[in-house]
């Protein structure tokens, strides 16, 4: 195989900034790897805060958006919030993050999806994660090595306390935006039944298929949801079985694609003993009324985001949160009945504190994934993308 140039001029990658961080935003650095060329890139404008699992989409008018969890603190913490980003020189430059949800919990994951007709739909769900955390901190004494600097504990507990016990647990749910206007203004947030980082699919009979788990409810059932009327309402579809001896309560983190001969795809992060920290996949020959029991395809890493190819192939991202620390991806011409050998996108990280990468097909045919990392030297994660191309 040959390798091909780099997109841009290498240039030298700061393993140390600044405090503040700002030294690092808009650094590249070039990463040789045996089947990619990549052009590794912070994209994050707002240093003081963690950036946490982002999905990018490309709008049928070519242009980029990428939205994430932000104003956060910390992996765990109450202030998440949903923040977009545009482009429109294929990720060359970004514009200034947005704020379009921010609800009184920890807003996490942000899916975006472009439907046929052009709507925009936003994925979070809501989470009091950080309730544990903050209540052992209240334990802690002063003389505590563990103990909160009094600053952090009053806000923790001022944003915590600004609505009640009972609102919080109201709070708790799988949440939906929807946008006509190409994301300028944004509808309530509504119910969507399931989850999962990276939000719905279109399919190519017009509805949106979306593969997720039920978080809140008694069963928390994996399987999908569907609508018929353009993201504006959700009912539920079918359920997704669970393999012998497993339990759908350590299956996570869906994301699904069509292929061209409707053959529906479904990767599944799994935490059962068998297989575990590997993707699984099932199919449906059915529009999704039916699923195959869940399998191992052999590759370990998660969570899977699935990019249908211009030439029919499947493209599957996911993070490799072991040595190397990074992001991987692998490639299907057969419907997935098989994966290609990884493809590395990046192999730098300092340990398991990254990953979600999404991957969007570029007008040349050149490939874009972002995702979020927590970088050596920076105090909080950041966004990185790579701009790569798959070796013919």
């Amino acid at each position: 195989m040959n390798q091909k140039k780099p997109f841009l001029t290498r240039r030298s990658f700061h393993q140390t900034v600044a405090a503040s961080g700002l030294a690092l935003l808009g650094q590249n650095r070039f990463v040789h790897a045996d089947t990619a060329s990549l052009n590794l890139r912070i994209i994050s404008k707002t240093p003081q805060y963690y950036n946490g699992w982002p999905t990018l989409t490309r709008r049928l008018n070519g242009q980029l958006i990428v939205v994430w969890s932000g104003g956060r603190e910390q992996h765990v913490c109450p202030f998440g919030r949903v923040e977009m980003m545009r482009s429109d020189d294929d990720g060359e430059t970004w514009s200034w993050p947005r704020t379009i949800l921010d609800g009184a919990s920890d807003d996490r994951d942000a899916g975006i999806t472009e439907t046929a007709n052009g709507t925009l739909l936003v994925t979070t769900f809501t989470s009091l994660a950080y309730e544990p955390g903050l209540r052992a901190a209240m334990k802690r004494t002063a003389k505590d090595p563990a103990a909160w600097p009094a600053e952090k504990l009053d806000r923790w507990n001022a944003v915590h306390h600004r609505i009640t016990e009972k609102q919080r647990q109201a709070e708790l749910g799988e949440w939906m935006i929807r946008s006509t206007d190409g994301g300028i203004t944004w509808s309530e947030r509504y119910p969507t039944i399931v989850n999962s980082p990276h939000g719905p699919t279109q399919l190519a009979d017009g509805r949106l298929l979306y593969a997720g788990k039920q978080l809140w409810s008694k069963e928390r059932k994996i399987g999908v949801s569907q609508s018929s009327d353009d993201g504006a309402s959700w009912q539920w579809l079918s359920e997704i079985p669970a393999r012998d001896g497993d339990s759908v309560q350590n299956y996570h983190e869906l994301h699904a694609v069509e292929t061209d001969n409707g053959k529906i795809i479904a990767h599944i992060r799994n935490h059962n003993a068998n297989n575990k920290g590997e993707t699984l996949q099932c199919e449906s020959t059915d529009g999704g009324e039916t699923w195959t029991t869940p399998h191992s395809i052999g590759v370990w890493g998660l969570p899977s985001f699935l990019t249908k190819l211009r030439d029919g192939r499947l493209l599957m991202s996911y993070g490799h949160r072991r040595q190397p620390f990074g992001n991987q991806a692998r490639v299907s011409d057969d419907e997935g009945a098989s994966w290609s050998p990884p493809v590395v996108i990046s192999d730098d990280g300092a340990n398991g504190d990254l990953g979600y990468p999404s991957t969007a097909q570029l007008g040349d045919g050149s490939l874009l994934s972002v995702w979020y990392e927590a970088v050596p030297g920076h105090p909080k994660a950041v966004l990185r993308q790579a701009r790569w191309r798959l070796n013919d």
